[in-house]
């Protein structure tokens, strides 16, 4: 493994220069979820150069890709999942343009080195992470039932992270409809809209006293009437409900739903609910693939691995639920750096971003490597995604 690592180590260096030509394109050229075109034609033009067979419109999103490379017969399939959607008016702020270069240099990689070893790789990008999460279009779809094991490494700040929890999330919007009259002149003519919305905050704000310590519940007014003197008759709410399982994340969104519903019976208004983003699953971390991962972090000298509490949502929680996976982190940085911002932009494009880049490739070739190599492991790998809670 010590030779392996270096040849790895190696294959990078020899390719550094177009994996950063890659990366300063992407984060120069930007793209929102589902229109990451010249990410997308990036990214599958360096897998095409490097002997992978590619397909664009993969699952029949326009701008989801598959790169595969099978060697031998039979023999597991490894699937390194790649982002490289941008977010509006900051950019790159969750980094994905690294996170997608990162990916693409995995299966290069490990291409590189199976040598006689039978596998196949699955390269895929997956669009729009930050919005309707194109992984869990692809779950649902059936694309990773056949997979042995998922991976995908996300960058952040300070130190390596490992592949922890992250919530399960419903994204629901509920629209109360009313009856305008004048605020001062005639208000007893109106129903008002807003005061529903205002009951629900209210009332969801009694209901977090009863729920778990984990759980969140948070939102919006993204409409609340249009002027001052009129009463309104439309206003809109955008909830995001978040829990560590699905099966208490569907009984939290129920009364956070009842508490949608008592404030219209309250307020005389009619409601509306429905689901204005993706839903994602929670995250269940693989602890034997995650334990391998971080074992060939530390055959490359890195001591420090963290653990962080998952308070966010992400569609690779979907692909969990369907296959072994693990979501780590890799640092573009020793500094805290704060997500969504566009400090944390800066940060993927500078000379100190890519040590942490390419410990994450090399690592997770190495664990390809592992399942490829050994069957006992990708039994026990196995086992456990079996008997996991979900």
């Amino acid at each position: 493994m010590e030779q392996l690592k270096e040849n790895l180590s190696k294959i990078f260096d020899n390719y550094f220069e177009e994996f950063k030509e890659a990366n300063e394109y992407i984060y120069n050229n930007p793209e929102l979820g589902n229109k990451e075109f010249k990410a997308c034609k990036t990214l599958t033009d360096i897998l095409k150069k490097h002997g992978f067979e590619t397909h664009d419109n993969f699952s029949n999103i326009p701008t989801a890709f598959i790169g595969k490379y099978k060697n031998g017969n039979g023999g597991p399939k490894v699937a390194i999942l790649a982002e490289y959607d941008a977010l509006p008016g900051i950019g790159h702020g969750c980094g994905h343009n690294l996170f997608g270069v990162t990916s693409v240099a995995t299966g290069i990689l490990l291409k590189e080195v199976m040598g006689d070893v039978a596998g196949e790789i699955l390269v895929i990008g997956t669009p729009a992470e930050e919005t309707c999460g194109a992984k869990v279009e692809m779950a649902n779809a059936g694309v990773f039932n056949d997979i042995d094991i998922a991976m995908a490494v996300h960058p952040t700040g300070e130190a390596h992270v490992r592949s922890g929890e992250s919530q399960a999330m419903e994204a629901i919007q509920f629209t109360f409809k009313g009856k305008t009259a004048h605020a001062a002149g005639a208000p007893h003519e109106g129903i008002n809209a807003l005061d529903g919305v205002l009951m629900l905050f209210n009332s969801i704000n009694a209901l977090r006293q009863q729920t778990l310590e984990t759980a969140r519940i948070h939102g919006i007014i993204s409409n609340g009437g249009k002027a001052a003197n009129i009463i309104p008759d439309l206003a809109v709410a955008n909830f995001y409900v978040r829990a560590q399982t699905l099966s208490y994340l569907k009984e939290l969104v129920e009364r956070v739903k009842n508490c949608a519903r008592g404030a219209a019976l309250a307020t005389g208004t009619t409601l509306e609910m429905e689901n204005y983003e993706t839903s994602f699953a929670n995250l269940v971390t693989n602890k034997k693939l995650s334990e391998t991962y971080e074992k060939n972090l530390k055959l490359q000298g890195v001591v420090k691995i963290i653990d962080k509490e998952g308070f966010g949502s992400t569609d690779m929680g979907d692909v969990s639920h369907c296959c072994p996976t693990i979501h780590p982190s890799f640092p573009l940085t020793t500094k805290h750096l704060t997500g969504h911002s566009v400090e944390f932009a800066c940060a993927t494009i500078q000379p100190e971003a890519y040590k942490g880049a390419k410990e994450a490739a090399v690592a997770m070739a190495l664990t390809a490597m592992d399942i490829f190599t050994n069957s006992e492991l990708l039994k026990e790998i196995k086992e456990e995604f079996k008997n996991s809670s979900k």
